[in-house]
């Protein structure tokens, strides 16, 4: 479906791999430039998927359908070979910090010069101008920084840690796919490329729209439990008999009547999970209920009335639900030795394309001697840049 896209990634970590796996997935091709010194930590993340410990099942998973190309980019030869590589290699993402890829010879001002068509991405926490511009950070940072975690959490714990990366995957890698795929919209209408700042803080700011949007017309502030969805309602997890979760999750008059009749609270079928007045009292009596039963027995006596309850599975669990199964949300894809191991999906059904799995993230520049003859340069001329250490010591 993107075939036609040819992609430069010269990203580490989470939000750029992912990111570009997304497009390789529909069809782009993508070459990831990598270091051959400074090792990307996700290829040394445990488990590894060989015997060897060589290949993560994180790297594995976040550079599928890629190749790899290994240059010293400290080196005037390595930035050689990305200036030949920009006439074909049309959209670049990076992931450095502001100022990085300048001081290297890569800036998009001079590969726009060579490929006016240059769709050049940039990546980072806090964007390309600003007085945060140069900080450090990860999730939790970002996530902090853009008031998310003001209101998500406890009254009596504070700010409450997620096991997933929002700001990394769901602003990052997302907005980085949906940039691109507008920037290069607009290059088929326009014939030009264009320099894209994509910052993980700015993208975390449209995550407000349901809660604290409204504080821009003047109403009270946001906090923990105060809102209907973060455990100011009824809304919220109730723990069962045998240490488990049930989630309820009915805003509708309709589903509240329908959970509190199956637990026998008739007195409340006439309210609203909306109960501010006596909401404590309200979730305690749910919770004491909830309390009486396994989480498997709720989910038994709510089989087949739309109450909107669900178990909190574990991840294990999920995947094996037969709803997930049908959804094919794990995928068989070919690993080192050609091994098939298990991955997580493309997460989109299309009508006219099926995903493509080809390979799994493989070796630092596997792919790099291949790639440089496809470019014109012969095994003499790579020997001899592989003698004066472009590749350090990965075998090319």
């Amino acid at each position: 479906m993107l075939s036609q896209l040819k992609i430069l990634d010269f990203s580490t970590l989470l939000p750029g791999p992912f990111a570009t796996m997304v497009l390789a997935d529909l069809g782009a091709e993508v070459l990831r430039i990598e270091s051959p010194s400074r090792i990307d930590l996700n290829r040394i993340n445990p488990p590894f998927v060989d015997e060897k410990g060589t290949t993560s099942f994180s790297h594995a998973y976040l550079n599928r359908n890629k190749r790899s190309l290994a240059l010293d980019l400290k080196d005037r030869k390595g930035i050689e070979i990305i200036e030949r590589l920009i006439d074909t290699y049309d959209i670049v993402l990076e992931q450095f910090r502001p100022g990085v890829m300048d001081r290297l010879g890569l800036s998009y001002e001079h590969l726009s010069s060579i490929n006016p068509s240059l769709i050049y991405c940039s990546l980072t926490g806090y964007g390309q101008s600003g007085p945060w511009a140069e900080r450090v950070g990860h999730d939790i940072n970002y996530l902090s920084l853009a008031g998310i975690m003001s209101y998500s959490g406890r009254k009596e714990q504070g700010p409450g840690l997620m096991g997933i990366q929002v700001a990394d995957v769901g602003s990052g890698s997302n907005n980085t796919v949906m940039a691109i795929l507008a920037a290069v919209i607009y290059r088929m209408t326009s014939g030009k490329g264009q320099h894209i700042d994509v910052a993980m803080v700015d993208g975390l700011f449209p995550y407000h729209a349901v809660a604290a949007l409204r504080e821009l017309y003047d109403a009270q502030e946001c906090s923990y439990e105060t809102e209907v969805l973060n455990g100011g309602s009824l809304y919220d997890f109730y723990e069962t008999a045998d240490g488990r979760y049930i989630a309820f999750g009915g805003l509708e008059p309709q589903f509240f009547e329908a959970f509190c009749t199956v637990l026998g609270l008739d007195d409340m079928v006439e309210g609203s999970v909306l109960q501010f007045e006596c909401l404590q009292q309200s979730k305690q009596r749910i919770g004491e209920i909830i309390r009486t039963r396994t989480m498997e027995e709720w989910i038994d006596m709510f089989s087949g009335i739309d109450g909107c309850v669900e178990p909190v599975l574990t991840f294990r669990e999920a995947v094996a639900t037969d709803h997930a199964m049908s959804r094919e949300i794990v995928v068989q894809v070919p690993g080192p030795n050609g091994k098939k191991i298990p991955q997580i999906a493309h997460p989109v059904k299309y009508s006219s394309y099926v995903p493509q799995y080809r390979k799994s993230g493989g070796a630092v520049g596997e792919d790099t001697r291949e790639i440089l003859r496809s470019f014109g340069y012969d095994d003499a001329a790579i020997d001899a840049l592989k003698a004066k250490g472009l590749f350090g010591d990965v075998p090319v």
